[in-house]
């Protein structure tokens, strides 16, 4: 089997999105007549990273064997390095991993978590990860989460999205905010903080120890994340577990987090080397004892990797995140993934286990 075309493009689910708001997909080709489906991360809409695609790997991919992936890209990330290795370069390797896995799966007519060992469990729970909150005001906030509540999510999290350029710019209103999602969800509802980098590390813990008082269950990203030492030194002050990872691209960025003393890490498989790259984070997060909670926020092809990666994972201690309840992504896919009774069940057919429309894809390639 010997790649012959890489199409690196933009998917537009409403006439009315801007760049930033769409989806990068990359289809991979081979000379018998299969094709390969990733995504790369969505930062201002892949752009950097679909350009990476087209004008640097795929011209050095062509010919190849796609099922030697992971020599291919870590041989590609080397010698393109120059340009991250982390960001846009990782996001366009991401791509071309989760879309080889898919042609290794339908190559050989099996799952990707049947390539990667087995999953523990085909039926999965998940929460609902619901963003924009600190704009919004407190009822609002309880609008949204309220009605989030109605997908039966087995956990949710609230999280921020400040100016990052303004810390602590309300402290007393977010913790405002979580008191309130507390008292709607009741005592016993797992919660999780995600604070977008909004605080300084004073503010951070101060934050941090009202989100204890709540029993809240993780608190995530709380600082910037390229101050390493500064989260760890907010996971060590604070009983709740404070998670971070989702902005990591290299192994050895997760393992500079744990050894800063993060107990929980959140790689995303757009971001983090695709589906073999979050298998190497799953095997470092292990080799350490630390919890992994991949972070993925992208509906149907980042999240279907994902769900094969969550339910192969023996410390699988959270649910799969799921950040989009919107349709408007479906009419691309034959069975796109939506819960059932609160849960996510795993695709069986080969490879990722989606069924592409490609006449309803054309319509929004850009």
């Amino acid at each position: 089997m010997r790649i012959i075309g890489i199409d690196a493009f933009q998917v537009a689910w409403s006439p009315n999105d801007t760049s930033a708001q769409r989806s990068a997909f990359v289809i991979i080709r081979t000379d018998d007549g299969l094709s390969g489906y990733g995504e790369a991360s969505p930062m201002q809409g892949g752009l950097a990273s679909l350009g990476i695609i087209q004008n640097h790997l795929a011209p050095i991919l062509i010919g190849q064997d796609p099922l030697d992936h992971a020599v291919l890209l870590d041989r590609a990330m080397h010698t393109l390095v120059k340009l991250g290795p982390e960001g846009a370069l990782t996001g366009a390797l991401a791509a071309l991993d989760i879309a080889m896995w898919d042609l290794k799966g339908k190559y050989t007519g099996l799952p990707i978590h049947k390539l990667i060992g087995g999953a523990w469990n085909t039926e999965l729970p998940f929460y609902a990860s619901i963003g924009g909150n600190g704009d919004r005001s407190l009822d609002d906030v309880l609008r949204i989460v309220e009605a989030r509540m109605a997908d039966q999510p087995a956990a949710i999290k609230i999280r921020f999205d400040n100016d990052r350029t303004a810390l602590d710019s309300d402290i007393p209103g977010d913790i405002a905010k979580a008191l309130a999602v507390r008292q709607l969800v009741g005592d016993r509802f797992p919660l999780a903080f995600d604070a977008n980098n909004g605080y300084t590390v004073g503010g951070a813990i101060r934050v941090g120890r009202a989100l204890e008082g709540l029993g809240y269950w993780w608190f995530e990203e709380p600082v910037q994340h390229y101050h390493v030492r500064a989260m760890g030194e907010v996971a060590r002050a604070l009983d709740i577990t404070v998670s971070a990872g989702e902005q990591t691209y290299t192994l050895p960025a997760l393992n500079d987090l744990i050894s800063a003393g993060v107990r929980m890490v959140q790689p995303d498989i757009v971001k983090m080397g695709g589906v073999t790259g979050l298998l190497r984070c799953a095997a470092l997060a292990h080799a350490h004892g630390v919890e992994i909670v991949p972070h993925q926020t992208q509906p149907m092809i980042g999240h279907t990797a994902n769900l094969h990666i969550v339910a192969s994972l023996l410390q699988g201690t959270k649910p799969a995140e799921w950040n989009d309840p919107s349709t408007r992504t479906h009419a691309v896919f034959e069975n796109p993934p939506v819960p059932a009774g609160g849960l996510f069940h795993l695709p069986e057919g080969p490879g990722l286990g989606l069924r592409v429309n490609e006449a309803e894809l054309n319509k929004r390639r850009r």
